[in-house]
């Protein structure tokens, strides 16, 4: 799906990330892609996003739109043109904009669900939840932190920034084809968050993850990130 250019401010992105065998995610992913594995781990998680001033590149900032957004991601690979390519596959896209979830998959690539989101913050701490229009739920509890956690697979903040910022170009499912997006941060820079609660329907669900496969590694918060969207070609299944 060919788009226009869209810019716009990421004005708070937080990343949940968990580990997964690679087989399990190898059943979910379809085929042009398969699990990235990182230290013999797939990579999968949540992205709450809140985006503001969302317009066409051409036109002025005023005229933007707002919106909360959640995307389910699966970090993934894919061989294009003799080479391995690296993005997120995104099962699900979830969004408070009426007009996304009406116009998704025709105007706006993917798929969008609609969903009421309730949203706290203060003094470094926050809270998103949502529920959708077919009862997918997200919540989580989370507060700005300076230390990175010493669990996770990553080792450092320096590591799974590398390997969040590689995988700009995400697909989402929309009828026969994967619709391909590549996220254009002018700057790029994640801050550590230790989450106090999660929950997550989608990872919870037993019939697609088993019981005790999802295991949390790490959160990330960016903010206040002026950006851009570019179409990248389609895939078809």
């Amino acid at each position: 799906m060919k788009i226009p250019t869209i810019r716009g401010i990421i004005d708070r992105r937080i990343l949940i990330n968990y580990t997964v065998d690679p087989a399990i995610v190898a059943n979910i992913v379809p085929k042009p892609f398969r699990p990235k594995v990182y230290k013999g781990k797939a990579i999968v998680g949540i992205c709450l996003i809140r985006l503001h001033d969302i317009r066409p590149k051409w036109v002025p900032g005023f005229l933007g739109i707002s919106s909360e957004n959640g995307a389910h991601r699966i970090a993934v690979e894919w061989d294009e043109q003799g080479e391995t390519k690296e993005g997120v596959y995104i099962p699900r896209r979830d969004t408070s904009l009426r007009l996304n979830a009406l116009v998704g998959g025709r105007i706006f690539p993917g798929k969008h669900y609609l969903a009421k989101f309730n949203v706290k913050e203060s003094d470094g701490n926050y809270h998103v939840d949502f529920m959708s229009s077919d009862q997918t739920s997200i919540s989580i509890d989370a507060k700005e932190t300076k230390l990175f956690n010493q669990h996770s697979i990553f080792n450092t903040l320096e590591n799974v920034s590398d390997f969040f910022e590689k995988g700009s170009v995400g697909y989402s499912p929309n009828h026969n084809t994967f619709e391909g997006l590549k996220l254009n941060a002018f700057t790029w820079k994640v801050s550590p968050l230790e989450v106090l609660n999660v929950q997550s329907s989608f990872f919870e669900d037993e019939s697609i993850f088993p019981k005790g496969s999802v295991q949390f590694d790490n959160a990330l918060l960016m903010t206040k990130i002026e950006h851009e969207w570019h179409s990248v070609a389609d895939k078809y299944k």
